[in-house]
């Protein structure tokens, strides 16, 4: 089995916090979620996340006008500087302190940052263009000016779109104009008249207006006029100067009772205001009339940010507490995306049969069922009205079975997305675990409350029997995959084999060290794999029922402290076990997971770790830190402990809403820190990908790259010469993919047809992905034309048989390459049998001649041996 698993995608959670970009093309909306950015194709509707990830979460987020650059700041200041394309992290940077506000400038060569109450100007990172004289810079960031004015933290930033002015917001009630390099007859200008902090400042689109936003729902619009009106006196000309300044020329007002202004943003060409609102409200106005346009509450919480796209027809919204992410055409009235991820912790995963759906369960009552290549929420079910606990599919089918706290074992059909059956036990239970029978006839379900087992039939939905022998709660149970054998592990110490379809209840008792946390199967039924609470990770003959092999987890899983821990990450004791393990899909590896930061994969039969994954590297959750930092430790105990909400300057920060003694669930905030931890795993059914249900969301690690660098982007040197030069010293695959950059059929004809057959197959294996659809279409058209019908099947063969798994994959987008191909299989197949038909009888004749041949042959042979014997 492979074990190269990679990061891959994160799903079930859609937007944290932070600020939300659009691309210039308009077709993704970049939303930070923890302390990686995920990215959303709204024209293929498919998304994706960046492989790099900060140490803290993120929380503002700039793009560069020509959309190639991203910079992202974390919450400690931290910036990583990467290229959005090709999805690599070029640059580390720190700013020293916490960033509040980011903008990039319109013509791409400065952006800007808030730090604290200062405006920090740097300049930006570029490559030179083709008409351009300059070289490569060295430095990445060059700070070019330092405005400091301000007497609070700057909270917005804005450019002029000629990049020469920017404005800044800030909490000290005043928005400020600053000069990027010095003009004449510029002073920097204070505008003031604000009764509480200012959101927004922006310039018109002829830079002779300037809107300003507050906190309190104020919009105040400026204008450069004379700064007094007064009558013109007997002894004044008609030429002395008046002074000249910014003055408020018109003040309208939200009017949003109980709420403030959360967030707002301003489109330029189209004149267009949309504010959001703390009740969850937001507004689309038309300046400078202020006419309201339309009015929408989307939310039961408040809105963090609010984007608008280049041309203004889109809205995204973003609502943290709830994980809301919409994208809105308010012209038409309709949602381009909806997707919302869990409010709660993750309680269990599986994967559908065919590997294309992920459903997740959760404590917040919702099963939502994911799409594993496009990763959005395709469907979610709200019937449960307490916490999922567990999920499990039918063996064959689009059945979904589902167990909650609320007394209920849910049967759900995919195909109607309906709910067609509910299970109930004679008494109050709330079940914690669930098995189904690989045939699909019964279901099983166990509880914390009760030690007992109950069974369901699937067609009836009565209760079939209840199996007692557990002297604990059920923790975990499985049902054998070649059926009629159902595992149940137990906080009694003990592991049971069940025969479900005999008459009696009798079961085969494993006795362990410790409480059971979770039970696997192997898939050929043979072996379990039982994970306890002291760490130890065992292994038993179904058959002999007999422990067959063992090892030591302790070490492994341990990793990662808290804030309150006074021992370090491999002294800490509690989080030295595994709570999920599951088998490989050919029984020779298990993975395994628990309260700790990551993921082990063990290889079955030596009982060798194999791999170890780090499920996040984020210091905003409890349990990643490794080492003892005495610098974090004050004299009222831990920072990271202490609570600072009633040391806010706004009195919606200093508010208190959470419910007493309650640590997690309900509209409260919680008001300690979440734990990384791994609370379920499962693998693909095609074995080349397996998603782990974590603190911060479904994360999926997958043998299969999304994205592979090009290294020929780089190069520019890249000519007709050059190419042919790479032929000649029978560099096959650099002179394919220089004919691809350079795009000559001549050229490119004259390499294919230069390619021996031997390097076929290794040339089709190191060939970038980026190049496999045209390559796949260059084939395909030159089958049709070229009369070496070998060589072009043994290309076809060479490029199906190795990259097979990953034009599946992505069938939506090489799908009209794909087709071509088939034609033209489908036209040698025709020719072929059109000559073979037209030639049958020559062929005939041909055949019996030979046959002939051969049998005159051995017969003279023979004739021949007998004289010799004879003689």
């Amino acid at each position: 089995m492979k074990t190269d698993f990679k990061f891959s995608s994160l799903l079930g959670t859609v937007y944290s916090k932070g600020n939300l970009t659009f691309t210039p093309d308009s077709n993704s909306l970049l939303s930070p979620v923890g302390n990686r950015v995920s990215v959303f194709n709204l024209a293929k509707n498919s998304s994706y996340t960046l492989p790099f990830s900060h140490r803290r979460n993120i929380s503002h987020l700039a793009l560069a006008p020509d959309g190639s650059i991203l910079l992202s700041v974390d919450e400690d200041g931290r910036a990583i500087l990467s290229h959005l394309s090709q999805r690599l992290a070029l640059y580390h940077f720190s700013f020293k302190a916490p960033v509040s506000a980011l903008a990039f400038s319109p013509s791409g060569r400065y952006f800007a940052v808030g730090v604290g109450r200062l405006v920090e100007i740097w300049h930006a990172p570029s490559t030179p263009g083709p008409e351009s004289d300059e070289g490569l810079e060295s430095a990445p960031f060059v700070r070019q000016r330092v405005h400091a004015g301000h007497h609070d933290t700057v909270e917005g930033l804005e450019w002029s779109s000629d990049s020469r002015f920017l404005l800044s917001a800030s909490k000290d009630l005043t928005a400020r104009m600053w000069s990027l390099n010095p003009q004449a007859g510029f002073t920097p200008t204070t505008l003031g008249g604000h009764k509480e902090a200012i959101a927004g400042a922006w310039f018109s689109a002829d830079q002779e207006v300037i809107y300003t936003v507050s906190r309190d729902g104020a919009l105040f619009q400026w204008h450069y006029a004379p700064l007094h009106d007064k009558p013109q006196a007997d002894g004044d000309t008609a030429d002395d100067p008046s002074p000249m300044g910014w003055r408020i020329a018109q003040r309208h007002y939200f009017m949003q009772p109980h709420a403030k202004l959360s967030c707002a943003a301003y489109h330029t060409s189209s004149n267009l205001l949309v504010a959001g609102f703390s009740s969850g409200i937001f507004g689309l106005y038309e300046l400078p009339d202020f006419s309201i346009i339309h009015t929408l509450s989307i939310s039961q919480q408040g809105l963090d940010h609010v984007a608008i796209n280049k041309s203004g027809e889109w809205l995204a919204l973003g609502a943290a507490k709830l994980g809301q992410l919409l994208v809105w055409e308010w012209q038409s009235e309709t949602y381009i995306l909806k997707q919302q991820g869990h409010f709660d912790r993750l309680n269990d995963l599986v994967y559908s049969r065919d590997g294309s759906r992920i459903v997740t369960a959760a404590d917040d009552g919702k099963i939502k069922v994911w799409d594993s290549k496009s990763g959005f929420c395709i469907v979610t079910f709200t019937e449960h009205s307490s916490g999922v606990t567990a999920c499990e599919f039918v063996q064959r089918g689009n059945v979904l079975f589902t167990a909650s706290l609320d007394g209920s074992v849910r049967a759900w059909d995919l195909i109607r997305y309906r709910n067609f059956r509910t299970f109930s036990a004679p008494t109050r239970l709330s079940f914690s675990s669930l098995a189904v029978d690989p045939s699909g006839e019964v279901v099983c379900a166990g509880s914390l409350d009760s030690f007992d087992i109950y069974i369901w039939s699937v067609q009836t939905g009565q209760l079939l029997d209840q199996l007692a022998g557990h002297k604990g709660p059920v923790s975990s149970m499985a049902f054998a995959p070649s059926g009629g054998t159902l595992v149940s592990g137990s906080w009694d110490h003990n592991v049971r084999i069940w025969n479900v379809f005999v008459r009696t209840q009798s079961s085969e008792a494993l006795q362990l060290q410790a409480d059971i946390t979770d039970v696997a199967i192997r898939p050929d039924s043979k072996q379990i794999a039982v994970s306890t609470l002291d760490g130890q990770l065992t292994f038993w003959s179904v058959s002999e029922a007999t422990q067959s092999a063992g090892l030591d987890a302790r070490r492994d899983v341990s990793g990662g402290r808290k804030f309150s821990d006074r021992r370090t990450a491999a002294t800490a004791a509690g989080n030295k076990n595994f709570n999920c393990i599951m088998y490989s899909m050919d029984g020779t590896c298990i993975i395994a997971g628990g309260n700790s930061k990551y993921i082990c994969l063990y290889d079955v039969l030596s009982g060798s770790l194999l791999k170890k994954f780090t499920v996040s590297v984020n210091l905003s959750l409890q349990g990643t830190q490794e080492y003892l930092n005495s610098r974090a430790l004050t004299e009222a105990g831990p920072a990271g402990l202490i609570d600072n909400q009633a040391e806010a300057s706004d009195l919606e920060d200093r508010t208190d809403r959470a419910l007493p003694g309650s640590g997690r669930g309900g509209a409260s905030s919680r008001r300690t820190l979440p734990e990384v931890r791994v609370i379920a795993l499962d693998f693909s059914p095609t074995g080349r990908a397996f998603c782990a249900a974590s603190t911060e969301g479904l994360l999926i690690y997958s043998l299969d790259r999304g994205l592979r660098f090009d290294p020929f982007d780089l190069d520019v040197d890249i000519t007709r010469a050059s190419t042919l030069r790479a032929l000649n010293e029978k560099l096959y695959l650099r002179a394919l993919i220089m004919g691809f950059r350079l795009n000559e059929s001549s050229l490119l004809n004259r390499v294919f047809e230069a390619t021996p057959l031997t390097e076929v197959g290794r040339l089709v294996k190191e060939l970038p992905t980026v190049y496999l659809a045209r390559l796949v279409r260059f084939v395909a058209q030159t089958t049709d034309t070229s009369p070496y019908l070998e060589k072009n099947l043994w290309w076809i063969e060479a490029l199906l048989s190795t990259h097979g798994p990953f034009l599946k994959d992505n069938m939506p987008s090489v799908a009209q390459e794909l087709r071509a191909v088939q034609k033209a299989v489908g036209t040698i197949q025709a020719d072929l049998a059109r000559i073979a038909d037209e030639n049958i009888y020559a062929l005939d004749y041909i055949l019996s001649q030979t046959a002939n041949n051969v049998a005159n042959s051995k017969s003279r042979i023979t004739n021949g041996f007998d004289s010799d014997l004879a003689a």
